[in-house]
């Protein structure tokens, strides 16, 4: 029997939903709150999510229902989330949809309506199970395991990532972990081509990173280590592009090594910008690598965000670099957390497709 979360701070509207879903054969559980539901999600595993937009505390911008979406792919991202408002403008069932909603239903709701929606849902996801798909499920949980926890806390810096795989696997890496007492190492890469075989190379590649600590304090060194050894275990034409980075709690250096991969944005206090520009080719295609490493330096009040192409060539018809500098610039100020998941979002379309993986690291100096 699939089983719904219903989120909504109304008892009558939570009572209908409940008796509408359960004559439909679903089982449901209740939060009266964003704060309850996402307690509930960590509790159960849920097959859906139903999330009323407005709450107690404001009942008409929807900001309170866009956060929990937000917050509900973040921890949920494999489980399909619809939003639900009375206030139903097409600006906030858009604003839903690319914080990761999948559809929207309106109220007052037609009940055919309703069900034929959170039933193709459903459908969706319960093809996941059929026996052609388990290896990727597999592949996908292995994944999972593999990656860091989203959020990350050590040496006088917070990090915060979110992930949105295009498919049901990810051709992305990143990890974040502790060097010494104040050191800590950044990685975000973003392997070619896509499906199995770039989530296998992805993690053949972090668990190479992660091998080399006596090397970790030294970006030049370990990446150069990282693509001879990487080269030799893969065909030409399987590379990565790749940014290693070293933040040092007592200097404020932050040493760094762009592979081929999209400039990462360093936001000062004073919210002046700085683009980290490649400084080597990529992972993986030539033997020998040309490692430049680079320093600059960061203040209490700073951030870096490093994203993969995924994030910046979502919008087709922009030059990228300007695109996601652009989001950066217009976002960061307005989220001191959160960045990283508002960010992911917001390159996902309309309709809520996306053509490559997304990841989005957000690094603040504390």
């Amino acid at each position: 029997m699939p089983n719904v979360l219903v989120v909504d701070d109304q008892p009558d509207v939570r009572q209908a939903v409940h008796l509408l879903l359960k004559g439909a054969g679903y089982s449901t559980d209740m939060a009266d709150s964003p704060k309850a539901a996402l307690a509930a999600a960590k509790r159960a595993n849920h097959d859906l999510i139903l999330v009323d937009m407005n709450y107690t505390c404001d009942t008409t911008s929807g900001d309170e229902g866009l956060k929990l979406v937000t917050g509900l792919r973040a921890d949920h991202h494999d489980v399909p989330v619809i939003a639900m408002t009375a206030w139903s403008t097409v600006e906030l069932a858009v604003a839903a949809m690319q914080r990761g909603a999948c559809d929207f239903i309106p109220k007052p709701w037609d009940n055919r309506h309703f069900l034929s929606v959170i039933g193709k849902h459903l459908q969706s996801r319960s093809a996941l199970d059929k026996p052609e798909n388990v290896e990727w499920s597999i592949a996908r949980s292995v994944q999972q395991r593999l990656l860091p926890p989203r959020r990350f806390s050590d040496c006088g810096v917070e990090c915060e990532c979110a992930s949105l795989p295009a498919g049901e696997i990810s051709g992305d890496l990143y990890d974040f972990f502790r060097i010494d007492s104040h050191t800590v190492g950044l990685v975000l890469g973003d392997i070619s081509g896509k499906g199995i075989g770039a989530a296998l190379l992805a993690a053949n590649l972090q668990a190479t990173i992660r091998s080399l600590g006596d090397l970790a304090r030294h970006p030049a060194k370990l990446l150069d280590r990282v693509n001879r050894l990487f080269s030799d275990s893969t065909r030409p034409e399987h590379y990565a592009t790749l940014f290693y980075a070293t933040y040092d709690s007592i200097t404020g250096d932050l040493r760094y090594v762009n592979c081929g991969h999209p400039a990462p944005v360093v936001i000062q206090k004073n919210g002046s910008t700085q683009l980290l520009d490649a400084t080597s080719t990529v992972i993986g295609m030539f033997q020998q690598l040309d490692c430049n490493e680079r320093i600059t330096r960061l203040g209490p009040g700073d951030r870096i965000i490093v994203y993969s192409d995924g994030f910046s060539e979502a919008k087709m018809d922009e030059e990228p670099e300007d695109w996601a500098l652009s989001a950066i610039r217009g976002l960061a100020p307005r989220y001191h957390t959160g960045l990283a998941d508002v960010l992911a979002a917001s390159s996902v379309s309309e309709q809520g497709n996306q053509q490559d993986d997304v990841t989005v690291i957000d690094m603040r100096v504390l």
